[in-house]
């Protein structure tokens, strides 16, 4: 490589003779095998990867958290975690699940976005999804986040979590994700559209706008079985009766289906607005034919449940374990790992917990799902089995 010069004419070894700055890229390579063995809790505080990162380095083979966890449970050199704090129920079969952070943890969210949640069931760590419904805000003295669940009679884990989980339980979370958000500045004119529990990431919404003092022509359209059924029923009506956001409520068991007749009619100008709807894959079908018939689907921003990510049935397919050439037919919720070994056939593995990086295998075809962060990998990547599912139909070479 031919030196270069600086502007100080001091030798720059970053500068090729094509004058071309490589510093940066050969930094960030750097960054990045010096943080490998944390890269899986993806923390947007750059510090704390650092710190995790030494401590990872200097004790090795022996766990920082072999360390940390003496001084607080909740601190870990290798992976986010939280304390249960609260499980208050918030219908007979939701809950609201208030949670500690440990270290690392960015509170500068955006409400609209899920966590991910690891829970140990039976000697085993089971991830999940949920949308956080808490407020976004990073002075916050109780530094908590919180999600509602709805248990949900084939889901494992949400049965889990609403009816057996006990407040002081450590979890192991995921950071943050999602693109189901508002913009800022908020549109004059907004609709929000929810079925079910589909309102979870839209409660945080209203309750960010609120806290914020945000102003916009605030529509909710909400739809729940019963009245029994409806989620956040007395907070909804606070919101409503300070002007907050006008809500309508229907509820399907007595009012019939929510169809987009009845949409209409209770927001007769949703052509005119922003909409941000989540909820049943047919609810949503109608909402998008309906911005479809207004010519306006641009209107329209979803979030579907498959968010929730492993729900019993929730994508799955056949996994096919290519050098034996076994085959498993699994739904979403069972790991690749699991699955494997349902089917005979010997996989490595070692904390079973997505941290020791033992089981990662590559994908031959098909597309797997993190059931911590709902990223989907393709044929050609290499995934950890105790923490993927299918989704769809895939191949692995193993």
């Amino acid at each position: 490589m031919v030196m270069g010069i600086d502007d100080r004419g001091v030798n720059d070894p970053g500068v090729d003779g094509s004058g071309v700055d490589d510093r940066e890229p050969r930094a960030r390579s750097w960054r990045e095998r010096f943080e490998a063995p944390v890269a899986h809790v993806s923390s947007q505080n750059r510090a704390a990867n650092w710190v995790r990162a030494a401590a990872a380095r200097i004790t090795t083979p022996l766990l920082p958290d072999d360390y940390l966890h003496l001084a607080n449970p909740l601190w870990s050199a290798r992976e986010l975690r939280g304390k249960i704090v609260s499980v208050s129920r918030e219908t007979e079969d939701s809950a609201t699940i208030g949670i500690k952070p440990g270290w690392g943890f960015s509170f500068d969210y955006t409400a609209g976005q899920y966590v991910g949640i690891g829970v140990l069931v039976d000697g085993r760590w089971t991830w999940r999804s949920y949308s956080l419904t808490s407020v976004p805000d990073i002075s916050r003295s109780d530094k908590t986040i919180s999600i509602t669940v709805k248990a949900m009679p084939e889901g494992f884990l949400s049965t889990h979590l609403v009816n057996g989980l006990q407040p002081g339980t450590i979890v192991r979370l995921a950071a943050p994700r999602g693109e189901f958000v508002l913009p800022d500045p908020l549109p004059q004119k907004i609709l929000f559209a929810t079925a079910g529990s589909g309102i979870t990431p839209i409660i945080s919404m209203v309750r960010m706008i609120r806290h914020r003092g945000q102003e916009a022509d605030i529509v909710l359209v909400h739809s729940a079985p019963t009245r029994d059924d409806l989620l956040f029923g007395d907070e909804l009506a606070e919101l409503s009766g300070d002007g907050v956001v006008t809500v309508h409520t229907v509820f399907t068991r007595s009012d019939g289906k929510l169809t987009a007749q009845r949409l209409a009619a209770l927001c007769p100008d949703l052509a005119d607005r922003q909409t941000w709807a989540c909820g049943p894959a047919g609810f949503l079908e109608m909402l998008e034919q309906t911005f479809a018939d207004a010519g306006v689907p641009d209107n329209l921003h979803l979030e579907r449940f498959a968010l929730e990510r492993g729900a019993s049935g929730a994508q799955g397919g056949e996994v096919t374990f290519g050098r034996s050439g076994r085959t498993a037919t699994v739904d979403g919720a069972t790991t690749l790992l699991e699955a494997g070994e349902q089917s005979g056939v010997l996989m490595p593995f070692g904390c079973r917990m997505g941290i020791c990086q033992s089981c990662v295998v590559m994908i031959d075809k098909g597309a797997v799902r993190d059931l911590r962060t709902g990223r989907e990998h393709v044929e050609g990547e290499r995934v950890q089995t105790c923490v993927s599912a299918a989704a769809g139909d895939c191949t692995l070479d193993v």
